[in-house]
């Protein structure tokens, strides 16, 4: 399954796939127990950084725009 990290710190990352997972109960995993990939979502990435809010339907089509490439 693919998840976008929402948050992290020096040992965990909070993930959601906007469905089974969503943004307000993201799944908070160890960093050594997921596979990292090179796959990224500029859309959430900006959202993070500049502080909005993100929605889990941003999240299913930030996932379903990363998985088409």
């Amino acid at each position: 399954m693919y998840f976008i990290v929402m948050d992290f710190d020096e040992n965990y990352v909070f993930l959601s796939d906007g469905a089974l997972r969503k943004v307000e109960n993201p799944k908070k995993k160890k960093i050594k127990h997921i596979e990292k990939t090179s796959l990224y979502s500029e859309n959430i990435a900006k959202k993070i950084e500049n502080k909005h809010k993100i929605t889990n339907q941003d999240i299913k089509k930030a996932l379903k725009e990363i998985l088409k490439k």
